[in-house]
């Protein structure tokens, strides 16, 4: 037991006597390096990554911003006493002999090494004892608190790891306890999620979108049914998994977004600035989903939805309900346009053997009507735009507003909404697949779903549809996965975060692709015709042929109020995550803008919106469609290629590998190595190029776009990825003038001496490269965090002497040397 005599305070003496002993023999004191002030405010974090020795909290009512001060430890000796005393300048004395402190902290037992030891910490003395064990050792404090009060502590949930660094190399050493305490952030200026379920949810919204719903079922339909879900679980395997862990880990490490990340390799920053274009461009159009859904979901609290009948003022005579065959009496009227007049009500024709429509027009669902004529107000092409339709401009102003207010607070408000964004659908799913299975037909559009023909996996264009919807619903390429994941903490096990949204999220479209289909055969088994027949891809299958289905239920308006929440739903987190993507771009590059964030998202709403009016014109479905097809197609295959290529021979595979270790406390799978290097490129090139021979423009229905709107489609295509080549030639051009292009390029392509985790304590861990920078924000006069922004940027840059000490530590003899790292 220790005993404490005296009272803490300057001047006075503190007695503390033991009974088992490391002694100490040198006594010069020092204050603890790379570390920031403890205040009033405490709890703080407590030692970065510390060397064995004795530590003291001087009186923090006396000094607003203390000093932790050490001494520094020596051989073991025989047990003694030691007296320990605070000198009037503030300095810690000791007699000539130190014992060994044995009552811990906060809770018994050893801890492993190395580790950082966090707080909340309480003013008094610490030891660090070094047990026979070098790969253990144990924490002590002794302070001038009553047992009462020391025994309380013991009971609060706080992790203390201690670095014994002079025990064993760090091959030698056991990786850090990896035990995150959620609640505090970690990363204080930055912030972090409130808990992993946060950000495993936020991450599952994010790729679980309406792309889930709408764009995989239409593809399993072209593609030869069940056929299509073969090369999809493939091109999973092959390429998307590896991209989602290889962003997931980036964003992890650096604490930083898309636009900052890319540190390791600046000429390549042109990345980022492209993933936060597609992103921005995306949302636009994006949100306009959403409005419609809204809409739909007001529309749908009437006792009869209003896209049920043909006898409505934007019904023509091409409409025809879509009811079994009635075949009508003579007594009945005449029936042009393929309908029976009787008492008033129409009752459709479907089968067109026997009836045809007089008009020598295809007949017109009511849903398609509403949907083209009330809802939209079509017009006849993207010539003919028209004025915005007041309840499209208010119901898109009322999604941005929505969008504003969960993202104001910032991660912290977006974590909880997606608690109900993100699960809501998944309960809805389960309604509606319990329901369609059993409805006449189900099995039919089941079997057409799950039956694979096998003679289309021989087709390119299958292989490359699902490539394509891999990178839609996984979101490699966005920026937005990378965005997300820096605001986890360091030691977070990204790895199996990674798996388990991937795999949610393959699973999710599998599902999914049950209900939808189980509709679909109803549908088809109702109309006479096949399942295929009745499959349309994008807006019409969300909006014409999922209300088709649902006005012939029981209970369509719940059916409909449950299928349009879950529209909304799906589409909000997905918008939540492009969102942040933007606003992490800019906030981190312009870091001066963290404190008026409020602001920032406000004037993003604000553009965002402005640019989506259009959209809510009659003209505004081409508008969409046009976005749809060209902003993230050759773009988002281009971004994700560049980026494993820059990771894996420009930066180094075995360095970004031996980063994530550091990250989880074991190496990553060698087959990762192997799809970031050699697979997941390979595997793009194919599809870039077979995208390329089979480039067919787009086209909305039957309607063709002009020529113009073609060339705007492309303008838009490559307005994010332009700006790879720009910022290469503007990172060249500031470059010292004195030297070759080529050496230019080469020290370009050399990481700054920001690069590296947020908080110096991770920086501490990277012993793989020798001469990193350990506290390069000391130099800002930061010495917890590294500045990343803009103003990092241009001062890493700043002299050729900073930039070449970097380099040469890299390129010698460090473990994962630049020679080495591919």
């Amino acid at each position: 037991m220790t005993e404490t005599k005296g009272m803490r305070g300057r001047g006075k003496d503190f007695t503390l006597s033991t009974s088992t002993i490391p002694s100490y023999t040198e006594f010069e004191p020092g204050p603890r390096h790379a570390s920031s002030p403890l205040t009033p405010d405490s709890p703080k974090q407590f030692l970065n990554h510390v060397d064995r020795g004795v530590y003291v909290i001087k009186d923090l009512s006396k000094d607003p911003e203390p000093l932790v001060e050490r001494l520094p430890y020596q051989t073991p000796n025989r047990p003694k006493d030691i007296t320990l005393s605070l000198s009037e300048n503030g300095r810690l004395t000791t007699s000539p002999d130190c014992g060994r402190l044995t009552t811990p902290v906060q809770e018994q037992g050893q801890l492993e090494s190395p580790h950082v030891f966090l707080s909340p910490v309480d003013k008094g003395i610490y030891v660090i004892n070094s047990t026979l064990d070098s790969s253990q050792t144990s924490i002590s404090q002794n302070n001038n608190n009553d047992e009462k009060k020391n025994n309380a502590k013991k009971d609060k949930n706080v992790n203390k790891y201690i670095s014994d660094e002079n025990e064993a190399s760090s091959a030698e050493r056991k990786p850090p306890d990896r035990r995150q305490i959620y609640g505090a952030d970690e990363n204080e200026e930055r912030g972090n999620w409130t808990g992993r379920l946060d950000f495993l949810l936020s991450m599952l919204g994010y790729c679980v979108g309406l792309g889930n719903i709408w764009r995989f079922p239409y593809l399993c339909y072209r593609n030869g049914g069940g056929a299509f879900l073969l090369p999809f679980i493939i091109m999973m395997i092959l390429i998307g998994i590896p991209l989602f862990y290889l962003e997931a880990a980036l964003g992890q490490f650096c604490s930083r977004g898309p636009t900052t990340c890319w540190e390791f390799a600046p000429l390549f920053k042109g990345l980022g600035i492209a993933m936060l274009i597609m992103s921005g461009l995306t949302s636009i159009y994006y949100n306009v989903l959403i409005t419609y859904s809204v809409l739909y979901l007001f529309s749908s609290f009437t006792s009869d939805l209003p896209w049920s009948d043909c006898d409505n003022k934007w019904n023509t005579k091409d409409c025809s309900l879509k009811l079994p065959n009635v075949f009508c009496s003579s007594t009945e009227q005449k029936f042009p346009n393929g309908t029976c007049y009787s008492n008033h009500v129409f009752k459709g024709i479907w089968n067109e053997t026997i009836f045809r429509n007089v008009t020598g027009r295809r007949r017109i669902s009511p849903t398609e009507e509403y949907w083209n004529n009330e809802f939209l107000s079509l017009s006849s092409g993207i010539d003919d735009v028209g004025e915005p339709k007041y309840e499209l401009a208010l119901g898109l102003l009322f999604s941005w507003i929505l969008c504003f207010l969960c993202l104001m607070k910032g991660i912290k408000t977006t974590g909880k909404v997606v608690y109900v964004t993100a699960i809501f659908p998944y309960i809805v799913l389960f309604i509606l697949f319990f329901r369609g299975i059993t409805l006449a037909g189900a099995g039919n559009g089941i079997y057409f779903y799950i039956v694979p023909n096998f003679e289309r996996l021989l087709d390119a264009k299958v292989w490359r549809d699902a490539a394509v919807q891999v990178f839609y619903s996984m979101g490699p390429g966005w920026g937005g996965l990378i965005a997300l994941a820096s605001y986890n903490r360091f030691h977070n096990n990204v790895f199996r975060d990674s798996i388990v949204v991937s795999i949610g999220d393959g699973v999710t479209s599998i599902f999914g692709g049950f209900v939808i289909f189980s509709f679909l055969g109803h549908m088809a088994h109702e109309m006479n015709v096949k399942v295929q027949d009745v499959v349309t891809n994008g807006a019409g299958l969300a909006f014409v042929v999922y209300p088709e289905a649902i006005k012939s239920l029981p209970l369509p308006t719940l059916w409909a109020v449950l299928f349009f929440l879950m529209l909304i739903t799906l589409g909000i987190d997905s918008q939540f995550a492009m969102l942040e993507s933007v606003l992490t771009g800019i906030i981190d590059y312009f870091p001066f803008l963290r404190p008026k964030k409020t602001l920032v998202i406000l004037l993003i709403s604000v553009v965002l919106y402005l640019l989506g009016l259009p959209m809510t014109t009659p003209g505004g479905m081409y508008i969409l469609q046009l976005m749809d097809h060209y902003v993230a197609s050759w773009s988002l295959l281009i971004v994700g290629l560049i980026e494993v290529l820059v990771i894996s021979y420009i930066y180094g595979i075995n360095r970004y590998m031996k980063d994530i270790e550091i990250m989880l406390g074991r190496p990553p799978f060698l087959w990762w190595k192997i799809c970031w290097m050699a697979v997941s490129p390979i595997i793009i090139c194919i599809i870039l190029l077979f995208a390329w021979v089979d480039y067919s423009p787009v086209q909305y229905g039957d309607y063709s776009y002009p020529a113009w709107a073609e060339a705007l489609g492309w303008m838009m295509s490559f307005v994010s990825v332009i700006f790879i080549p720009i910022v290469m030639l503007y990172k060249i051009n500031k470059e010292d003038e004195a030297k070759s292009a080529w050496k230019k390029v080469k020290l370009l392509c050399t990481p700054t001496r920001v690069w590296g985790p947020a908080l110096v304590r991770h920086r501490k861990l990277v012993d793989h490269v020798e001469g990193f920078v350990e506290d390069p924000g000391a130099e800002m006069g930061n010495h917890q965090y590294v500045n990343y922004g803009y103003d990092a940027s241009m001062g890493s840059h700043a002299t050729d002497m900073s930039r070449h000490s970097w380099a040469s530590g890299y390129t010698q003899s460090s473990r994962v040397s630049y020679e080495s790292a591919v």
